[in-house]
């Protein structure tokens, strides 16, 4: 299956969206800042504190540079992101031989780490089947880029049924540790307890 068709329409929904807010949170679909670093530290949870190399797959405006460096990581960080105006606004702002940006997953290079923050959200108008089959695809693509792991978080299917979108994917928690257990490594960890609609996975090889 080719997922262009309907990952075109998301970037051109993203790149309206920074249009509109600039490089800010809810220049990437975020409610606030606050809501996206809670985010970061549950994915930052992975990483060690020894420098490390990680590639940030959905990076946006390039927010989790800025955050890792307010932790004091010592770090090399390669970001994609499948909108164009992300990607040029993280670069501009982001400068530097250990700070890359692209759109093209082909010139990513594995790391020691892959984390996704919301990449899995929006799906707009595409089938819940053929989102997931994305989805599963994408966690096997971060199990490639990260070496000694990889980490994401989804919108969680637990959510209040009257505050759920027909345009947003809710993930079981439960199916996704069970598949990342079966298929990448014995150690996974499932956070579902940072007071958002959603939680993060954790894999460590």
């Amino acid at each position: 299956m080719t997922f262009e068709p309907f990952l075109d329409a998301v970037g051109r929904y993203y790149t309206e969206r920074v249009r509109e807010f600039g490089a800010t949170a809810r220049g990437v679909d975020w409610n606030s800042e606050e809501s996206q670093d809670l985010r970061f530290a549950q994915l930052a949870r992975l990483l060690p504190a020894m420098p490390f190399s990680v590639v940030d797959y959905g990076c946006g405006y390039g927010a989790l540079v800025d955050f890792l460096e307010r932790q004091g990581h010592d770090f090399d960080y390669q970001g994609l992101d499948i909108s164009e105006v992300m990607v040029k606004r993280a670069a501009r702002a982001h400068s530097g031989g250990r700070r890359r940006f692209t759109t093209s997953h082909l010139e990513l290079e594995p790391a020691d780490y892959a984390v996704a923050s919301g990449v899995f959200n929006v799906k707009l108008d595409t089938s819940a089947e053929k989102w997931s089959e994305y989805v599963l695809r994408t966690v096997e693509s971060l199990d490639d880029l990260g070496r000694s792991g990889f980490a994401f978080n989804m919108l969680t299917s637990y959510s209040d049924p009257e505050r759920m979108r027909a345009d947003l994917y809710y993930a079981d928690p439960s199916v996704m540790f069970d598949h990342c257990k079966r298929h990448f490594s014995r150690q996974v960890a499932l956070l579902h307890d940072y007071g958002l609609y959603e939680f993060t996975i954790l894999v460590r090889k």
